[in-house]
């Protein structure tokens, strides 16, 4: 079923709104730019001392207790120190902020993290967004002012952490953009409880130092457990990547071939008390750490919807497009829920949509048909073998999906440069994971391509 947005074709009085959103990472000051572009009023609340979410890198994750003993901090930001980007910044940027090299810092195609956070405060700086940002502040709670309410208004309860002051204000609409690598996702294997090593997520990895000398299984294929394996074995005895399916990317191939240090092992079946993890094809090895890069959790503990939107074996649901809940919309919305894909492009295509959805210039379908279409959406994953924990990512669809919030609001479509881009860069990094980054040639035929775009040549002013 295909469902459209309804696009007024006369101009319409823009419908101004008071709107808070949760998060002032990527998704989060987009939504503010887009919202601040639409006439819309906005607070953005950020519960870190500065911009960028996930990019805001907080190396401080540990301390010592006054009984010696070392706790685990809670911290936001999954980012560890030697990360860098995987796809070149080329198709990185907002479509009128390219994210260009500046002088005096990080030049490379995938610069580190850092770099990416710098342009987020660019971005910040340039579009007046942090006048209405307010820092280190926690949201307690986001509910309906009136369940009867037809305008579906919205109570935050807000608390300033340093003083403890506690703010309760009233909004016409709520954006939660606060991320989806904050609250990690364990597997449950026979033996977790009782293993005497040492069990962490990498959530709370960030450099590999600690891990010196040791016998390490690092658990999960995706990209986080190979990119961390292979800084590991700079310093650890052995590291041991356990994957569900042996048929790995040529990429990982490469490198367990390249690294004596480095093994591919099954799952795990069972972790014994002597220190033990025994694998499902009946090997084992003695290790002193697991480190679980087996993903992260929806979670959002503020919200009382009253089970309109809930969080079902990690399906964040029913939402529209990823984006309304049918019975709450248009006042509550979230960007950022989609994984495996390239964010800044996805993030501001929606954060235009829902903007242009608060000012009344166009307008979701009746909450019947939306609810049909989110149906039909399930069937069709399910149809299709998709666990129902999966039913966010959504990976190459990313690009239909950008185009589809662009039909909804007038937008262009994603230009065919960035597209080819984003695949071409999929495909060299599953070829060659250590050296895809640092082989690109800038005559390449689509960096070219890519670089004589008018996008480039983009005055970078509000």
């Amino acid at each position: 079923m295909v469902l459209e947005s309804t696009k007024s074709e006369e101009p319409i009085m823009s419908q101004s709104k008071t709107v808070c959103v949760i998060g002032a990472g990527p998704s989060g000051l987009v939504s503010a730019r887009e919202l601040k572009k639409e006439g819309h009023k906005v607070i953005v609340m950020e519960q870190n001392d500065d911009v960028g979410g996930q990019w805001l890198y907080q190396p401080n994750v540990e301390e010592e207790d006054p009984l010696g003993k070392t706790k685990i901090l809670k911290v936001h930001s999954s980012i560890y120190s030697s990360l860098r980007l995987i796809s070149p910044r080329e198709i990185m940027g907002f479509s009128d902020f390219p994210f260009t090299v500046k002088e005096g810092r990080d030049t490379r195609r995938f610069p580190g993290h850092e770099e990416l956070w710098l342009y987020l405060k660019d971005f910040c700086e340039v579009f007046g967004l942090r006048e209405m940002i307010r820092f280190n502040v926690r949201v307690e709670f986001v509910g309906m002012v009136n369940d009867d309410d037809i305008t579906k208004r919205w109570r935050v309860k807000s608390v300033e952490k340093k003083s403890g002051e506690v703010i309760e204000e009233v909004f016409d609409a709520v954006v939660v953009a606060t991320g989806h690598y904050s609250y990690p996702r364990l597997p449950s294997i026979k033996g977790m409880d009782m293993w005497k090593g040492k069990q962490v997520h990498s959530h709370v990895y960030r450099v590999p130092d600690p891990f010196r000398d040791e016998v390490v299984v690092v658990v999960g294929g995706f990209i986080s457990g190979p990119d961390i394996s292979i800084e590991l074995v700079k310093v650890a005895k052995e590291v041991h990547l356990s994957v569900k399916s042996l048929d790995v990317s040529p990429g990982v191939s490469k490198a367990i071939t390249k690294h004596q240090s480095l093994h591919l092992q099954p799952q795990i079946e069972s972790l014994e008390e002597d220190g033990r993890v025994i694998f499902v094809d009946g090997s084992c090895i003695v290790a002193d750490t697991i480190l679980y890069c087996t993903g992260y959790r929806y979670k959002f503990p503020f919200l009382e919807s009253q089970g309109r939107v809930e969080v079902d074996d990690n399906r964040v649901g029913p939402l529209f497009e990823h984006t309304f809940s049918p019975s709450l919309s248009p006042s509550l919305s979230f960007v950022g829920i989609p994984q495996k894909l390239i964010g800044f492009p996805f993030f501001e295509s929606q954060a235009k949509w829902i903007a242009m959805i608060l000012s009344g210039k166009t307008s979701l379908p009746p909450y019947d048909e939306m609810m049909q279409s989110v149906a039909e959406f399930y069937r069709a994953k399910e149809a299709n073998g998709v666990p129902k924990r999966n039913t966010h990512d959504i990976g190459r669809d990313f690009v239909t999906y950008c185009d589809k919030y662009a039909d909804y609001t007038g937008y262009p479509h994603l230009e065919e440069w960035r597209k080819k881009l984003c695949v071409t860069t999929i495909l060299r990094s599953l070829d060659n994971l250590e050296t895809y980054r640092d082989s690109w040639d800038d005559d390449h035929e689509l960096l070219q391509e890519a670089l004589q775009d008018p996008y480039f040549a983009q005055r970078t002013t509000p």
